[in-house]
């Protein structure tokens, strides 16, 4: 397996201002494996109710995702429900339940433990560690987080950090991580905390590459109609994923390259609920955005 995500499978319950999804298909592991398998095969580690569907691992398999790490345990499955504004950078947690996710302990399959690229979806820092634990000696390792281990693990978080090649970041977290107020000063106050690079999203602002030798910006890709942004995040850090080990490269100029396919990636996501629109579309798809998102950056 080149590529292993671990993460939450989940049903969400979203209310934007033109619409509203009842128990879609959701979680970071999710959205990330179904915007990775565009660039080639993917594994997931996560766990699931009695309650969740088989058709919905069939419709995942069929975007060729392994579900191999995909444990069933007795209960139901996590549940998120959340409400956007107008202007969709605000988003309000109307309830979150963990269900079987609370006692999950990550089990990484036997072919899964030599991947050489290793995403961390957002999950408590103490069981992201347990995971990371469990591979041999992967070439990438990138953690995603939250404000909420911020505040309440900052302990078990920065000593993840340490252990992590790149951390996904929202502008809000990387403040609050670092103590500063300046988003450039935050990211070089997390990157000595031990990762050689941190990716900063900043939504329909676009995104941020900052590592030790690598600087890079770009915007996103302009998308005319969003339904919901619902899981743009973990589909952006799919994409980025999934390009770098399609080429198993990790020099800057291929992360710059994958901050594209990372972005084109999460504009497919946003133009629907749930997976719905990255399961319609294909590697063609994504190269044509590509090489429009291109063309704006390029003088």
């Amino acid at each position: 397996m080149s590529l292993t995500v671990i993460g939450t499978l989940a049903f969400d319950t979203v209310e934007t201002p033109f619409d509203r999804r009842d128990e879609a298909l959701g979680g970071s592991a999710t959205y990330f494996a179904a915007a990775a398998s565009g660039f080639g095969e993917v594994g997931m580690v996560g766990v699931v109710g009695t309650d969740f569907p088989d058709e919905n691992l069939a419709l995942l398999r069929d975007l060729g995702v392994d579900c191999g790490g995909v444990e069933v345990a007795d209960g139901k499955t996590f549940r998120w429900g959340g409400r956007y504004e107008a202007d969709w950078n605000t988003r309000h947690t109307t309830f979150t339940d963990l269900n079987v996710f609370e006692q999950f302990d990550p089990k990484i399959p036997t072919g899964y433990v030599g991947s050489p690229f290793v995403f961390l979806a957002n999950a408590e820092p103490r069981l992201q560690m347990r995971a990371l634990e469990q591979f041999d000696t992967p070439k990438l390792v990138v953690a995603d987080t939250m404000n909420l281990w911020i505040d309440i693990a900052r302990d078990d978080l920065q000593e993840l950090l340490r252990r992590v090649d790149g951390v996904v970041l929202n502008d809000e977290e990387a403040r609050m991580l670092s103590g500063e107020k300046h988003l450039l000063a935050a990211a070089r106050k997390v990157l000595d905390l031990g990762p050689r690079f941190v990716v900063l999203k900043k939504g329909e602002h676009g995104a941020f590459l900052i590592g030790e030798d690598v600087h890079f910006s770009l915007p996103a890709y302009p998308v005319e109609s969003v339904i919901d942004p619902t899981g743009a995040g973990d589909s952006f850090a799919g994409g980025f994923m999934g390009y770098l080990a399609s080429v198993s490269n990790i020099q800057p100029h291929t992360l710059r390259r994958a901050m594209l396919y990372g972005t084109v990636t999460a504009s497919f996501c946003v133009e629907g609920f749930s997976v719905d629109e990255l399961r319609k579309r294909r590697r063609p798809d994504v190269e044509s955005r590509f090489n429009e998102l291109l063309s704006f950056i390029t003088l």
